[in-house]
């Protein structure tokens, strides 16, 4: 802003405009109070300056404002412009001759001005932003202001002559009420619920509200002869251009931006939606009472019915296509995905369902992308949702017609296959996999999932929609599990192997309640006295159909359902339990327990170790929580303050299958491990592979520099028992030294 616009906008935000423009309309007032000669020209002169002051006042407010507000304050400018103009024109004809100048020149400016009112009431910051919601208000507007042309009409103008009525231009000037209320009707429909109130608008509506009465007053007088210029009423207009005037002295509303637009626009009210027709009923019943005795209406209130009713037409027809605009707009929000444009479960199902009712082939492809859930926690939700969307437009590509594709959510897609398909489902599969095949330099960024794709044909087996999904699902399971980015059709094998998994699940959740699971200890022995002074718990499950299941029929299953915590939180009391009887024997023994990655991240590992040690009395340095190397490296830093407080407890921390995880020295410093165990795959090759022997050398050496005992796991022959010793091995874990059994007979069936 240069510095002659800062002195205009600090002009404009002066009281000294509002003092004089109010010492004005108090002259005013006082001359046509007292009845003053030439009480007609002050009453002029002083609409004039009012008006002039408040064009000047809302020029300043719209070079101060943010952008979208100019346009309404420019307009409110031109509209008191306008008013200030047309009162010039009016003295003028007044002074030459004529005492209530309604010409043609004065009506076509006052016009403009209500054509520019109306305009920027439709730009202000609560009107509507379509056109058609402009539209729609404006026509509110004009309804009511038409609706009430019969109502004045019966109120002021029964029983004036039509004499009086037959100037056009006199006629015009009676109706400029109708524009005040239309004007009013206006303001109060863009003043809805969507936002707070803007205070200038409330000022306008009381500006508007005074022009009312003056105009409805000013037609009466006219109407009966009773106006003379000068007359008290002529206030009313000053003292609306005035309150336009202090509308300008308001701050802009914090939203004026039009950037929040994260809010929900509430229903509006009852009257709301009523407003335009209300006072139609009055109208009606007015043109009855105005019907004169030779049952004749009045010619101007024949003609505003007619135009009403095209009015309203015209409003229920924008009415019918927004509604219609509505309907279409819920059918895009219930059926397709707001994020990637494809359609959504529902409609697939739908569609799915219409294609197994005509009869023809049917198949569905499940595609699943592979690792997305690393792409949202590494890079953000909407690295995610652009990644999603592309990925969409390239399988839509991809797909090109031959089949329907949708979202069924989250990072889950299916594409239907019906009717005389040109292209089989393998084929199509093989297409949806190449388009989703990174790039190199999306290689590079490293946020492009492969994806695994599951087959499924309609067959006798299938009785629903549903039984074909499920196919579809169990298939794109087996394509995860055979490496990812991949596809497998379902078979009856794979079928009869995802029911019996579903059924081994649903017993998993019965074994716990119902007793079926029971502990076998495995001896960790001294290897340089063949003491055994610590055992490892090992969970089993005496299924009462399959018999007994080892840890790793079942243990994968329950961590991936969430089963492994209770079965972790029971294994842990029942192997202190069993510590404690067996120390009745060996006051030094101890007792391992395997942790999974799901209980370490758990808050409440804590109080459920320290439960189970305290309600059988065992020392907390007789316990010892194995974890893998997987499980620790991915543990964040609560995890990190988790295992610190186990150890200042007392409670031991082992490493378990050392070697073949992470194997970071890193973390080695960060967790307060107290033990390594070796993993018996490395164990397995010593005395045949002199790497396996290096390696178990290089990890003991390691050990013994953190300050960290070593377990040897897997040793089964004396050769390997010889070889750990050499190495210098203090503790070993294996069949050679005793099988899993039971805590009374650790140790004592050896091979």
């Amino acid at each position: 802003m240069s510095r002659q616009d800062g002195r205009q906008a600090a002009g404009a935000r002066s009281p000294a405009g509002v003092v004089v423009a109010a010492a004005v309309i108090l002259v005013e007032a006082c001359w046509l109070v007292a009845a003053l000669p030439g009480a007609a020209l002050v009453s002029d002169l002083g609409a004039m300056v009012v008006a002039g002051w408040a064009t000047v006042a809302c020029i300043g407010v719209a070079r101060r404002h943010p952008v979208p507000l100019r346009r309404f304050w420019t307009l409110l400018a031109v509209t008191m412009a306008l008013a200030a103009a047309g009162r010039a024109i009016w003295t003028t004809q007044r002074l030459i001759g004529d005492d209530l100048p309604h010409t043609p020149v004065v009506g076509v400016v006052f016009t403009a001005g209500i054509l520019t009112g109306t305009a920027a009431l439709l730009s202000s910051p609560s009107a509507p932003r379509s056109a058609v919601g402009r539209a729609r208000t404006l026509l509110d507007g004009v309804i009511v202001a038409l609706a009430l042309v019969p109502i004045g009409w019966v109120l002021v103008f029964r029983g004036v002559a039509a004499a009086e009525l037959a100037d056009p231009a006199r006629t015009l000037g009676l109706l400029y009420p109708m524009f005040d209320l239309m004007q009013l009707t206006i303001l109060v429909a863009v003043s809805g619920p969507a936002r707070p109130l803007w205070r200038p608008m409330t000022v306008i509506a009381a500006s508007l509200t005074l022009r009312v009465v003056a105009d409805v007053g000013y037609v009466s007088l006219v109407a009966r002869a009773d106006y003379a210029a000068g007359h008290l009423i002529d206030l009313c207009w000053p003292l609306s251009y005035l309150l336009i005037g202090l509308a300008t002295r308001n701050p802009p509303p914090p939203d004026c931006d039009g950037t929040d637009e994260t809010a929900e626009s509430p229903l509006p009210p009852w009257w709301r939606v009523a407003l335009p027709y209300l006072p139609v009923g009055g109208a009606i019943v007015a043109v009855v009472l105005a019907r004169r005795p030779t049952g004749q209406t009045p010619p101007l209130v024949f003609v505003t019915m007619m135009v009403l009713l095209a009015a309203l037409a015209i409003r229920q027809g924008l009415a019918a296509n927004e509604n219609l605009r509505l309907v279409a707009r819920l059918r895009r929000l219930a059926y397709g995905d707001q994020l990637t444009g494809l359609p959504n479960r529902l409609l697939f199902n739908r569609r799915l369902r219409r294609a197994l009712r005509d009869g023809g082939p049917v198949a569905v492809l499940l595609l699943d992308l592979d690792g997305f859930k690393q792409v949202n926690d590494r890079f953000g939700h909407a690295t995610g949702d652009a990644l999603l969307t592309g990925l969409a437009a390239r399988m839509r590509a991809a797909v090109d017609g031959d089949g329907t594709i949708a979202r069924l959510g989250g990072d889950e897609f299916a594409v239907l296959l019906d009717g005389d398909r040109p292209v089989s489902p393998e084929r199509l599969a093989e297409r949806l996999l190449g388009a989703l095949r990174p790039s190199d330099d999306e290689e590079d960024v490293g946020v492009h999932p492969s994806a695994s794709i599951g087959i499924a044909e309609f067959g006798p087996q299938h009785a629903t929609h549903s039984d074909l999904l499920r196919d579809a699902d169990i298939a794109m399971y087996a394509a995860k599990a055979a490496g990812k980015s991949a596809y497998r059709t379902c078979t009856p094998a794979l079928r009869e192997s995802a029911v019996s998994r579903a059924e081994l699940i649903a017993d998993l959740r019965r074994a716990v309640d119902e007793d079926q699971l029971h502990l076998e200890f495995q001896p960790i022995v001294d290897l340089g006295t063949g003491a055994v002074r610590s055992a490892e718990a090992l969970v089993r499950w005496r299924h009462p159909r399959l018999g007994m299941l080892p840890p790793a029929k079942f243990l994968p299953l329950a961590e991936e359902t969430g089963l492994i915590l209770p079965i972790d939180r029971w294994v842990i009391h029942e192997a202190c339990r069993a510590a404690v009887t067996w120390r009745g024997r060996v006051p030094e023994a101890t007792v391992a327990v395997n942790i999974a990655a799901a209980h370490l991240r758990r808050p409440d590992l804590i109080a459920t170790v320290t439960a189970a040690t305290s309600a059988v009395g065992l020392a907390p340095r007789a316990l010892t929580l194995e974890l893998t190397e997987s499980a620790l490296i991915e543990g964040t830093e609560a995890v990190l303050e988790r295992l610190h407080q186990l150890r200042e407890l007392g409670i031991k921390i082992a490493i378990d299958d050392f070697g073949t995880g992470y194997s970071s020295l890193s973390y080695l410093h960060r967790i307060p491990a107290t033990e390594l165990k070796i993993d018996r795959s490395f164990v397995a090759r010593l005395g045949t592979d002199d790497r396996a022997y290096a390696t178990v050398q290089m990890v003991t050496r390691l050990a013994g520099a953190f300050d960290l005992a070593v377990v040897a796991e897997g040793v089964e022959t004396e050769r390997q028992h010889d070889a750990v010793t050499a190495i210098g091995c203090p503790r070993g874990q294996g069949y050679l030294y005793g099988r899993p059994d039971s805590p009374a007979t650790v140790g004592q069936n050896r091979a």
